[in-house]
């Protein structure tokens, strides 16, 4: 059997041209150490070794059978005449792959849509919300992973996050989402029982609830640095009971066993239902907030922008005592953060 094929006129047969290409890798690894004038830098913008780039380079030139790389005097890398005609053409048809890829992914809809979030900021703010965007987008699909740690979205099958910090996450899109305040807060039935929280100094007569997990990685303010600001140094900042997780601190102050400082977007659904109140003081805001975050090739995609636009739809619809201004905590009682 014979098959024949129809090719556009001056289109090469890729199954002549294609074995004839260096490898891939290599000239990738040339592109970039030519735009770097390094074999180190392009390592580092590869995360590959500098001998891994050499190598690549070695292979590239063995394949073209002419060198593209010498040094001057001062040891500087240089491109030779080879090296300068042939980089142009390499960039034009990388941007091309580029563009064809952004623009497949801008039609990705109806993919899943892997976003990591801190367990906390998971299961008490994006889970209770997650309906309304399965009723606005029903064919959209969410896949949540629950990590407090940094996404490395290279190594990771993770498009996207939503981050407690500063923002500044280098080399990658973000966009402020939410901020957040720090509040004492405490159950219905503590806040009218026996030694009733009318005041901060009542606070004494209560049980302290210390998160020594998630918050305190943040930079949230702990109960040292809220009662300093208060004026309470009679009363020891260093009794109660301590968890590891922000979810566990208000679970037992759902359940009455003490007063917690809890930041703001992790008890709003609590205090908007009744089962957490905030007995006395204005929210003090901190100084990180929440982002989403993405790689900036990924910002195209439909999938991220139908849940960036849904994430700030709700983040509008926070409730304003939440929102308003109030005096922050000053930088140097907080933390880092991350």
């Amino acid at each position: 059997m014979h098959y024949f094929y129809l090719m556009k006129p001056g289109a090469v047969d890729s199954r002549l041209s294609l074995s004839r290409l260096p490898p891939m890798t290599a000239l990738r690894a040339f592109v970039v150490a030519a735009q770097h004038r390094s074999f180190v830098r392009a390592a580092d913008a590869l995360n590959v070794t500098p001998a891994a780039i050499g190598q690549q380079i070695r292979q590239l030139e063995a394949h073209l059978g002419q060198s593209l790389f010498h040094r001057d005097r001062r040891q500087q890398l240089v491109l030779t005449e080879t090296a300068l005609r042939l980089l142009p053409g390499l960039v034009d048809g990388f941007n091309a792959i580029m563009a064809a890829v952004q623009q497949l992914a801008a039609d990705d809809g109806d993919l899943p849509l892997n976003v990591s979030v801190a367990p906390s900021f998971g299961l008490k703010w994006l889970l209770p919300r997650l309906n309304r965007l399965r009723e606005r987008h029903p064919q959209f699909d969410v896949r949540i992973n629950t990590s407090a740690a940094l996404v490395d979205f290279a190594r990771e099958q993770i498009d996207c996050a939503i981050r407690f910090g500063a923002g500044n996450y280098e080399g990658l899109y973000s966009e402020l989402l939410l901020s957040d305040f720090i509040l004492p807060v405490c159950s219905p039935a503590l806040l009218n029982g026996p030694n009733a929280l009318t005041d901060p100094a009542m606070l004494r007569h209560h049980t302290l609830l210390h998160d020594d997990g998630e918050s305190s990685a943040v930079g949230a303010p702990d109960w040292r640095s809220w009662l300093k600001l208060a004026g309470l140094h009679d009363i020891d900042a260093n009794r109660g009971p301590r968890f590891d997780q922000a979810l566990m601190v208000i679970e037992a102050a759902i359940a009455g066993q003490g007063v917690a400082l809890a930041r703001s977007n992790l008890v709003s659904d609590d205090l908007a239902a009744g089962r957490l109140v905030h007995p006395f003081g204005d929210p003090k805001k901190v100084q990180h907030s929440y982002y989403f975050v993405c790689p900036p090739h990924q910002l195209p995609s439909r999938r991220i922008q139908l849940f960036l636009a849904w994430l700030k739809g709700e983040a509008a619809q926070e409730a304003p005592l939440l929102r308003a201004p109030t005096s922050p905590l000053p930088a140097e009682e907080e933390g880092a953060g991350r």
